[in-house]
């Protein structure tokens, strides 16, 4: 009997083979029978297994959950499969401290996607059209009590300009609100929705396509932001340029003009009609909220939102729902990454060789908190530290805090960066303000009710921890000098 080579992270090329992948590797992939409620019980469950910060305790990194028996549905759910940077870096074939230096090659190196035959698109094996209720179909999953509904929140939305032709793929939260209707929540100048702008000027439908279940590479390549995904730079390039191999596209069915991933494990079709918009609570009496977010809290029901109207449903067959069970460890993953390889890029064409690392860290979501690793080479680079982090301000305008750590200081390790704010910091001279900048809508502390200096919300003091010696100090701060040792020859070989 031919036993099968193990998979490599070169081998994966969509959700399932990237299930097969952490199935080799031990911890990474756990499975379950048990029949678990789409509501509320599989999110309860993944918040205490793997979700991590900013999800309230008890939670941790955990592995990936496949949940094989979904209570009224024949479909599978997996969450977490990005819920660990780790294991972000097993999927795709680097190590935790190398990822944003990949996506930095891959940016470098894009590979452009491919449209491929219907019959070479394994996410039409089965069409379903128009009439279907989505929630029938797919295992609505809702968090919590509170929330507006089920929200789609691994969905890769596609979609092209109307004008140009360039296309853009973004991830939003989208709130089920009847058989065929979805809000969906757009970030302000996010390129879709710049797109649903000129196709509703022009009194016209923009074709979109989404996407659930994809290879990891995807996921990660098209959490990317501008400025370094400018509109018209197609973010699935980046995707191929990590795999080394063009992403395939295939013709949706019910919408021509659009095109989804082919491998993807769920498609759903639809459009944007001119005029159509809702409230995102609707279906709550308008409770006013809508799901837990990045930052840790439930977010606030957006109103008068563009309404995705689904026209058609294809999937594999025994498709797997993936989703993410938020505010955690996932979010951070998605949006923290392609954050840390921006900031990277930008400050080390303005200061080269000067920035060592960045870590976007599990306590800002991915998005509010970033530590920058630098290294001062002589007294001429004493202040520059401050003139990257900056730098990291004007190109992310949500970033909020970045602390300055040396290069001897693990930028991954909250006790050792926390060790350098405590013997290399002094709040009086080490902090620097900078006040009424604009931040990021979900930061429920950027208000004029918490802060009365603030004029309107979603703007924030920016904070600059600068925890660097000074150049003329170094001397002063120089860690305790322990020899190397190979500590293996003293530890028995399963440690």
């Amino acid at each position: 009997m031919r036993v099968p080579k193990p998979l490599k992270a070169a081998d994966i090329i969509d959700l399932r083979t990237a299930l097969a992948f952490l199935a080799q590797h031990p911890g990474q992939l756990v499975s379950t029978d048990v029949e678990a409620d789409p509501y509320l019980e599989i999110a309860g469950v993944y918040k205490q297994v793997g979700a991590g910060t900013p999800v309230a305790p008890p939670t941790k990194i955990g592995p990936a959950m496949l949940f094989e028996n979904v209570k009224g549905y024949d479909m599978s759910v997996v969450a977490g499969v990005l819920a660990s940077r780790k294991r972000t870096a097993l999927l795709l074939g680097s190590a935790p401290e190398r990822l944003l230096f990949d996506l930095i090659d891959a940016l470098n190196e894009p590979v452009a996607p491919v449209v491929v035959a219907r019959d070479q698109a394994p996410c039409q094996e089965v069409v379903i059209k128009s009439p279907f209720d989505v929630s029938k179909v797919i295992p609505p999953i809702v968090s919590t009590e509170r929330d507006a509904g089920a929200f789609f929140n691994m969905g890769l939305m596609r979609a092209e300009d109307p004008e140009t032709g360039v296309s853009d793929v973004t991830i939003h939260r989208m709130c089920v609100l009847g058989p065929d209707r979805m809000s969906v929540s757009f970030t302000p100048g996010r390129h879709i929705d710049v797109f649903r702008r000129k196709a509703e000027a022009a009194g016209k439908p923009l074709p979109v396509s989404v996407s659930i279940g994809v290879d990891p590479a995807i996921y990660v390549a098209t959490s990317f932001e501008a400025p370094t995904t400018p509109l018209g730079l197609d973010e699935l390039t980046i995707g191929g340029g990590l795999r080394g191999r063009p992403v395939e596209l295939v013709e949706c069915v019910t919408q021509p003009g659009a095109k989804a991933v082919a491998h993807a494990e769920i498609v759903l079709e639809g459009e944007f009609r001119p005029g159509e918009r809702a409230d995102e609570d609707e279906n709550t009496d308008h409770a006013g909220w809508a799901m837990p977010e990045f930052p840790g809290y439930l977010g606030l029901a957006q109103r008068d939102l563009a309404v995705f109207r689904v026209t058609g449903i294809t999937h594999r067959v025994r498709p797997i729902l993936q989703i993410l069970v938020g505010p955690g460890e996932e979010h951070v993953t998605l949006s923290g990454l392609p954050t840390e390889a921006s900031i990277y890029r930008l400050v080390e064409d303005a200061i080269p060789g000067f920035l060592q690392n960045v870590y976007c860290h599990p306590g800002g979501g991915g998005k509010y908190l970033a530590i920058l690793q630098i290294k001062k080479r002589a007294w001429t680079d004493e202040g520059r530290q401050r003139q990257a982090a900056l730098a990291a301000f004007a190109a992310f305008s949500e970033l909020k805090h970045v602390i300055l750590v040396d290069e001897d200081v693990d930028i991954y390790d909250s006790n050792d960066v926390m060790w350098a704010m405590t013997t290399r910091y002094q709040g009086d001279v080490s902090t620097i303000f900078i006040p009424g900048v604009k931040c990021h809508t979900l930061d429920p502390s950027g208000t004029p009710e918490f802060n009365p200096l603030l004029r309107h919300s979603s703007i924030s003091c920016k904070t600059i921890f600068d925890c660097t010696v000074p150049w003329d100090l170094k001397d002063n701060f120089e860690r305790s000098p322990f020899i190397d040792v190979d500590v293996k020859r003293f530890l028995p070989p399963e440690s």
